[in-house]
């Protein structure tokens, strides 16, 4: 089927496009309505159809491909591989399911897993989804004050909790992190589950709190546990996202819905199908973890691998000698995972058999263009940008190969996937903007299934932060963009990443591409700083392929910009560091990096990745633009 087809279908007769979708799951009970809409902008998808998760991920798969490999757990930072039947799976999650039970958590329960991805996270993210328990995964290592907030919004009966994570080789202790999270909560679970990895061995237990999952796995060994099926509408699970407000924001998720869109996504978007391998890069704490990690690939009858570890160790080909090794499809990860390897040698991209390798897909953040072409050279495969944000919970925008796979634009994520009606409008007036003119990307309600379905327990704050901005009802993703005469959409960063010099609006993701075009420059971040005579000027700090022509280098960038831009987005100043500040996720902290340039606090640092990066910027600030480290 042609892709104008089969969008504009999902948009002009949404009931009949989704109830044929709907059929790519196990249902207990069919849905009495493929939609209700009588409260917008809330929605509800297959109501009174009841599912389950866990169900459509493991059990339905037993009796075709049981010994077909479910889940590959690599982890380059202890050395162990663990290799998963769907059979094993659904033992694994069974006795996982058990030991919830053990623990009192039942149906509606919320149970907060602070782990890094090893096999138990997804062992545990599917035992609370079979008992109808909602899960919220909290990235490993997140500071205590954070992983405080999201216990006291959501209240959980159960904390689990890994031993401890490892960077680098570097072991990151997680019981202290969970102790101090507990102590500072208002609402802290009565239980915290405890897997053990052996990296802290000598943490402390908290008498009468602390329970060992060893220990309840070995009594609960043969157990099994009854699917608890779920009316379609009921909450999955929790996933927090950053609000402005600094109260984190409860992204819910349902449950019919979601299974239904990764259903199509899978096929469709990333071409993977049963008995097919992808290969996500993410972590589970994050919405690509869960919906191309966990669930989407297992619902798919698929096998995923999922990775702990650095994609540089223990050399930078590991990514692509795990493709080869187990024969992968598609593979899902971030552009700063392919600029990490940017600084590396290239000829690692040429060391592995990848002839299985159908497709590389980078979301997470805009794919520049000189990266794009650069891994698209590196490894000879289809390299497809993808938009989505937490909020989506699966693709706004990208080119769809399992269907029809349409011209690859770098610098674009592609077209509207199934079910998102999209509109770029002008920032005051609401209207559509004329094609190749900047608007705000907003999505025509209702949303369609998978995406969030409010906030947890703030249907106001739901309005508020996504239908409110504009006198029409529509989702603001707070995203600039443009859109061409073919359709294709290109994100020019966010509404709020916006510089404004004398008058003139800049974005900063224009001036970071402009200066990423630079052939030595492997990595960029532009924020804007104030200025008493323009009220702000783009400051651009850069890491280099190649040390030592700072100077150099500066100025070439600063060219670069005043060519392709004009004068007026021309950088005022340009600092060379070796490392740029970012969250484990990957997003550059480009408001804690313009706080530091304008000499301010610069904030919550609780998600940043490497506090070297940090001092490195504030360095390069004492030293003054333009000198090299």
């Amino acid at each position: 089927m042609r892709y104008e087809d089969f969008h504009r279908r999902s948009i002009e007769d949404p009931e009949a496009f989704w109830a044929e979708q709907a059929q790519a799951i196990h249902w207990h009970k069919t849905p009495d309505k493929i939609l209700e809409y009588d409260n917008p902008p809330f929605r509800r998808w297959f109501a009174g159809g009841e599912t389950n998760l866990c169900y459509n991920a493991v059990d339905r798969h037993l009796p075709a491909r049981g010994d077909q490999l479910a889940l590959v757990a690599i982890s380059t930072e202890t050395g162990l591989t663990r290799e998963i039947t769907y059979h094993q799976l659904h033992r694994e999650v069974n006795i996982f399911a058990a030991v919830l039970k053990s623990l009192d958590v039942g149906r509606g329960d919320r149970v907060v897993i602070y782990m890094p991805n090893i096999a138990e996270a997804v062992f545990a993210m599917l035992a609370c989804a079979r008992i109808g328990a909602v899960h919220s995964v909290v990235f490993g290592g997140f500071a205590a004050h954070n992983l405080a907030l999201r216990i006291d919004d959501a209240e959980p009966k159960l904390l689990i909790a890994a031993d401890a994570g490892s960077r680098g080789g570097k072991v990151i202790p997680y019981k202290p992190l969970v102790d101090a999270a507990c102590a500072e909560a208002s609402f802290p679970p009565p239980r915290v589950l405890m897997v053990d990895r052996g990296l802290d061995p000598d943490y402390a237990k908290v008498e009468g709190r602390d329970v060992d999952y060893a220990t309840l796995r070995e009594r609960h060994a043969d157990a099994q546990v009854d699917v608890t099926w779920l009316e379609s509408n009921e909450p999955s699970y929790l996933l927090y996202t950053s609000g402005t407000t600094g109260k984190p924001k409860g992204v819910q998720r349902d449950v019919g819905g979601y299974a239904v869109a990764l259903a199509l996504s899978m096929w469709s978007i990333y071409d993977v199908r049963a008995g097919q391998v992808m290969f996500s890069t993410s972590d589970v704490g994050w919405a690509v973890g869960h919906s191309y990690n966990v669930y989407g690939p297992l619902i798919a009858g698929a096998t995923s691998i999922l990775y702990e570890g650095l994609p540089t160790a223990p050399d930078p080909g590991i990514w692509w000698s795990i493709c080869e090794r187990y024969v992968v499809r598609t593979m899902f990860s971030s552009p700063t995972g392919i600029r990490v390897l940017k600084k590396q040698d290239a000829s690692w991209l040429k060391k592995h058999d990848l002839s299985s390798l159908q497709y590389l897909f980078l979301a997470g953040e805009p794919l520049d263009e000189p990266t794009a072409h650069w891994i698209t050279d590196g490894i000879g495969k289809t390299i497809i940008d993808n938009y989505w944000q937490t909020e989506t919970g699966w693709p706004v925008l990208a080119l769809m190969p399992g269907l029809e796979l349409k011209p690859v634009k770098f610098g674009s994520p592609g077209l509207p996937t199934p079910g998102y009606n999209l509109r770029v409008i002008d920032e005051v007036s609401g209207e559509e903007v004329a094609p190749n003119q900047k608007g705000v990307l907003v999505i025509e309600p209702p949303l369609p299934p998978g995406c969030m379905t409010t906030v947890w327990r703030d249907d106001a704050r739901f309005v508020r932060s996504y239908f409110s901005h504009f006198k029409q009802l529509v989702y603001s993703s707070l995203d600039w963009a443009i859109r061409d005469e073919d359709g294709y959409t290109f994100i020019l960063g966010r509404t709020d990443d916006v510089i404004n010099v004398a008058g003139h609006r800049l974005g900063t993701r224009e001036i970071e591409e402009s200066v990423s075009s630079h052939p030595n420059v492997a990595e960029a971040a532009v924020i804007g700083v104030r200025d008493e005579l323009k009220g702000q000027v783009p400051v651009v700090f850069a890491t280099l392929k190649q040390a030592g022509i700072a100077a150099t280098a500066a100025e070439e960038m600063r060219d670069c910009v005043s060519r392709q831009l004009g004068a007026l987005a021309r950088p005022a100043r340009v600092y060379v560091v070796a490392a740029l500040p970012k969250t484990r996720s990957g997003k550059l902290l480009r408001r804690s990096l313009q706080a530091l340039a304008e000499q301010r606090d610069p904030g919550d640092l609780s998600t940043l990745d490497d506090p070297n990066a940090l001092e490195e910027v504030k360095q390069a600030l004492a030293r003054g633009a333009d000198a090299g480290g």
